[in-house]
């Protein structure tokens, strides 16, 4: 299997879902959105764009099975599984807001070897495949050289439906604040962790989260030279629901600011 073929892609069709979603901004009327739960937001733009991102992918590794956040597909596969958020950032575009992605893992026996991230208002696609680099359009990127968490730029996502670690969260937040060179909320997690990746962020941190928005970003950050793990330090941050993403020189003492806060 030739992963980086696969991975190019991959990345053109994200590029062509993207154009579809770039289309479809500005025209969602507040009867077409539908609740999920509390503060989970669905269009007909993420059913749509999950749709089309199987239907290719389908045909890229035939007998893979799919994570999907829409399940638009409830193919499980053996080895090889897809992990796709067809529309990171849900919210944000609704709202105009500039910052949603594309996001497509891919798990071999739930490892990732693969990850692509297409934040579409900027056009930047992010990528990487098992024993490649980190690229972003093409150009390859590196995670940040902070040293030290008082160098460091942190992103972090706001709980908005999981309100049971929020003193813990709160109190973390506010250390942030003294500590950091400042704190950021873009609103999707993939965008966050690429852009850890791509040392635009030193830091990322949240919890609650789900695989399909953390699996590309997450291996993205590794493969740009980074480190990823749960709050306690350990590798259940796929399907674990938190995850710490940093650069190399920033983990422990990050690592460490977060188990202060949230303890077994």
């Amino acid at each position: 299997m030739n992963l980086e073929e696969i991975c190019k892609e991959v990345c053109k069709l994200s590029a062509e879902t993207g154009k579809f979603i770039r289309t479809e901004a500005g025209k969602i009327k507040a009867s077409q959105v539908e609740v999920k739960d509390r503060n989970s937001l669905v269009t007909y733009v993420d059913k749509t764009s999950e749709e089309k991102l199987v239907k290719r992918l389908a045909e890229l590794i035939p007998g893979a099975g799919f994570i999907t956040e829409e399940n638009t597909i409830s193919k499980k596969g053996d080895n090889y599984k897809w992990v796709i958020d067809p529309l990171d950032g849900t919210t944000n575009f609704i709202h105009g807001i500039p910052c949603y992605c594309i996001s497509i893992g891919l798990l071999r026996d739930y490892t990732p070897i693969m990850g692509v991230v297409h934040e579409l208002n900027m056009d930047e696609c992010f990528y990487s495949w098992e024993g490649g680099a980190a690229y972003m359009n093409g150009k390859e990127i590196r995670v940040s050289g902070a040293e030290s968490l008082g160098d460091s730029l942190v992103a972090t996502g706001f709980p908005y439906y999981d309100y049971e670690r929020q003193e813990e969260y709160m109190a973390l937040f506010k250390h942030f604040m003294r500590e950091t060179r400042g704190l950021r909320r873009l609103g999707s997690a993939a965008a966050d962790l690429a852009y850890v990746a791509a040392g635009r962020f030193d830091a990322f941190y949240e919890y609650s989260l789900h695989p399909w928005d953390v699996a590309a970003g997450a291996f993205l950050v590794q493969q740009a030279g980074g480190k990823v793990s749960d709050f306690r330090g350990g590798n259940d941050y796929i399907f674990g629901q938190e995850i710490v993403a940093t650069n190399e020189k920033v983990y422990e003492e990050f690592l460490t600011a977060v188990k202060m806060y949230f303890r077994d």
